[in-house]
């Protein structure tokens, strides 16, 4: 078993402001379009207390049961860097990972840079997470272009 931890890089161009995608990642009615969506799902919560220390709860329902997923921000930089230790079923209340979001300019549009650090224990998880985070990352893409 390694002990290295897990490190998730994931970048992604979109046709949008970085103002307006890093705003997506803390306004309630935005992010409950795109993060942690999936496309059967229905929404139940979406709880952001958009802060550093502030913590963010999203619960969606899913044919599996309810998936919730926990933030809790260490940083918020606007519109630059967002950090925050993040878990979902099945880790514990101390069982959280790091998420980190650099948002460059790029011409007209901004460039998104997704870098998640998991414990080894989470590595059985690595294919799923990095799947999960391209939706979410797509997802984010088309919420961005029905509002604009």
């Amino acid at each position: 078993m390694t002990t290295a931890p897990v490190i998730l890089r994931i970048s992604r161009d979109f046709d949008a402001s970085p103002e307006a995608v890093f705003d997506a990642w803390l306004d309630p009615d935005k992010a409950g379009k795109f993060l942690f969506k999936t496309p059967d799902g229905v929404m139940l919560t979406v709880a952001i207390d958009a802060r550093v220390g502030g913590r963010t709860l999203i619960v969606e329902r899913r044919a599996s049961g309810d998936a919730y997923h926990h933030l809790q921000y260490e940083v918020i930089d606007r519109p630059h860097r967002l950090v925050f230790l993040f878990r979902a079923d099945p880790a514990d209340e101390g069982e959280w990972t790091r998420v980190t979001i650099d948002i460059a300019a790029k011409g007209e549009g901004a460039t998104l840079t997704l870098v998640h650090e998991m414990d080894p224990a989470w590595s059985a998880y690595e294919e799923q997470t990095r799947k999960g985070w391209t939706m979410i990352l797509a997802s984010l893409a088309n919420t961005l272009e029905t509002l604009s």
